[in-house]
Parts: C-alpha cells; sequence; structure tokens
C-alpha cells in the first residue's frame, strides 16, 4: 500500500530532528518536513491552513477550539515549552521594582492573544493578584513594524489595549521610553544591547522560575502539534503514528544529551545543568502525554478564558485526538 505524504512544519529542536532527518519515520507516511521560525509558521499554519501537520501556538489553538473553528486538532506533543517571568523586560526608571508595581503602567505586546503572554498575565494574576485589567495593553510589532493579531480576539471588560502606530515598534518605544515594560516570548535589542534603563522585572528570573517550578509543579507549554482535522478524521491511525514517532525522537534526543564523553552541545557545564534540571523536575522533565501535563493544559485554558481571548473555558479531553488521551501498556 502506498504511504501517505504529509508536510510536516515545525521548528529545527534537538528532539524533532530525528524525524527531519529521517532517523526515525512516522509509520505509514511519507514525510515532507519543513522547518520553520515560530512567526512565519503559525502565520502560514492558521492564516492559510499550508500544512498537514503543524507545530501550533498552543494559546491560539485553544481559543480556536473555544470558536469551534479549529482546523487543525491536536496531538498531545509539546515542541516548546519556557517558564516565562524572564519575558517581562522594564523600564528600570520607573519605579518598577515588583510585579505589583506594574499596575496602570504602559505594557507593550506583540499579540495579546500569544501564548507566551497567556503564561506571563496567568502568571501575574496567580502568583501576584496583577490583573490584565490592571495595565494598560499596547500591541505591535517587537521589531518589525506593522504586526497584527493572528486571530480574531475575544477580550474581557476592562481591558485596555490599542495598537501602536503602524511605522513604530515596542522595541524602540521602550528603549525611548515611551512605554513602561514589554512582554515579549524574544527579547528586545535594546535590552540585548544593554541599553540604559531597560532590564528584567525579575532581575533574577532563574531563581523566579525555579521557585515557581518548585511551588506549582507547571513547567509551561508554549506550543502543541495538530494535524489537519479532515486529515486525521480521514485516517485515524495517522495521529497515533506521529505520536510514537515524536516521542521516539525525543527520546534519542534525550538519550544523546547523556552522552557525556564528549559534549552534545557547545556549553561548558551543561552536565551541571543537565543534572541540576533533573533533579528539581525528575528525568522526564520535557514530557508528552495528556495525563503528565493535565494541570499545566487545564491553567492554560483557564487563562485564555478569564483573560481572553477564548469564548469559554475548553476541557483539557477535548483539545486533542481522543486516540492519544491514553496510551497503551504492556
Amino acid at each position: 500500500m502506498a504511504k501517505l505524504p504529509i508536510t510536516i512544519a515545525c521548528g529545527d529542536y534537538d528532539r524533532v530532528r530525528a524525524i527531519r532527518d529521517g532517523r526515525v519515520p512516522v509509520e505509514g507516511c511519507e514525510v515532507t518536513f519543513l522547518a520553520l521560525e515560530p512567526e512565519e509558521l503559525f502565520f502560514r499554519a492558521f492564516r492559510h491552513g499550508e500544512f498537514d501537520v503543524t507545530e501550533m501556538s498552543a494559546g491560539s489553538y485553544i481559543s480556536a477550539v473555544a470558536r469551534e473553528d479549529a482546523a487543525y486538532v491536536a496531538i498531545p506533543v509539546f515542541p516548546s515549552r519556557m517558564f516565562r517571568h524572564s519575558s517581562i523586560y522594564i523600564r528600570t526608571d520607573r519605579g518598577i521594582a515588583s510585579p505589583k508595581d506594574l499596575k496602570g503602567k504602559l505594557v507593550g505586546t506583540p499579540e495579546y492573544q500569544l501564548t507566551a503572554i497567556l503564561w506571563a498575565r496567568g502568571i501575574l494574576d496567580d502568583e501576584y493578584g496583577i490583573k490584565p485589567q490592571d495595565l494598560k495593553w499596547r500591541t505591535g510589532g517587537l521589531h518589525e513594524a506593522g504586526r497584527i493579531e493572528k486571530t480574531v480576539t475575544r477580550l474581557p471588560p476592562g481591558i485596555d489595549i490599542a495598537p501602536i502606530d503602524a511605522d513604530e515598534t515596542l522595541d524602540r518605544l521602550l528603549e525611548a521610553g515611551r512605554i513602561d515594560a514589554v512582554i515579549a516570548p524574544r527579547p528586545p535589542r535594546c535590552f540585548e544591547r544593554k541599553a540604559p534603563h531597560v532590564g528584567r522585572l525579575f532581575a533574577d528570573s532563574r531563581g523566579a522560575e525555579r521557585d515557581y517550578y518548585k511551588k506549582t509543579g507547571m513547567f509551561p507549554i508554549m506550543h502543541m502539534l495538530g494535524i489537519k482535522r479532515e486529515l486525521a478524521e480521514a485516517h485515524p491511525w495517522l495521529a497515533n503514528s506521529l505520536y510514537n514517532a515524536f516521542l521516539e525522537a525525543k527520546e534519542m534526543a534525550f538519550a544523546k544529551m547523556r552522552l557525556y564523553a564528549a559534549l552534545p552541545v557547545a556549553l561548558p557545564w551543561f552536565v551541571d545543568e543537565l543534572d541540576a534540571t533533573v533533579e528539581l523536575m525528575g528525568r522526564d522533565f520535557w514530557s508528552y502525554g495528556v495525563e503528565p501535563n493535565r494541570k499545566t493544559l487545564a491553567a492554560m485554558a483557564r487563562y485564555a478564558f478569564e483573560h481572553g481571548p477564548a469564548v469559554r473555558e475548553v476541557s483539557v479531553d477535548e483539545l486533542f485526538v481522543k486516540s492519544t488521551l491514553e496510551r497503551f501498556k504492556i
């Protein structure tokens, strides 16, 4: 029987590289793998549905499921995860010494519905009592002018939000002091250049993120893997073929990380970092599957509804292909 030709669009991560280079096949499929950066990938997937299988913004997907117009259906593979205390950048000359000092401030973000921003809002609310209504939101491109929201946004009452001028960027506004803070997945260039009066809200962001994990047990999920809905329905076996392949590719990457005779990445204290991570979070710190991540996924669904843009609070199970909600055991 001929194999099913599929395109997979995903970042070039160590945990998926074995699928990209063909070491791990997707059973029953002939794969064309496209390695793209998240901004291009999400735009092409959510605006035009270009890919059969795609890495996708978890926040955008949750909102689409809530609207019941999701073109893709997810499997519990999470190519991107990241703590987000380190993603909040501030003007250090505005008296912002702690999260509570953000109240009433102008806060720039590329798009309100981004998953990184969803998590930052959730952390500020749950951990510090700062509601989205306490901030004045300004949206636009971080480094390129003219960026717009990819998907329709529903906001709860009391949200002060407006786009920046079409020829401006958040990076320039932050450096010039025309906004007070930026929350973004990528660091502003002015922060990387060590521009005057630009810093992080959490100066010891690593310490804050470790403390957050100790308290909550949550390692924020940024992206999920989605299959075009009509493709998943036409080929019921496809979801688990993909799930199995991505699990195998992740395990291969993690096994390589533990080959200590020669460092697998160009970081001199990589072994110490890996050991410290395992001590805090366990060996499967980058877990796939619904059950190990149910608390984290439920928090995301709650944030998406309470803070916008989701029109309702979705359940965790309705996010995923039903056959991937549980795994067989031998």
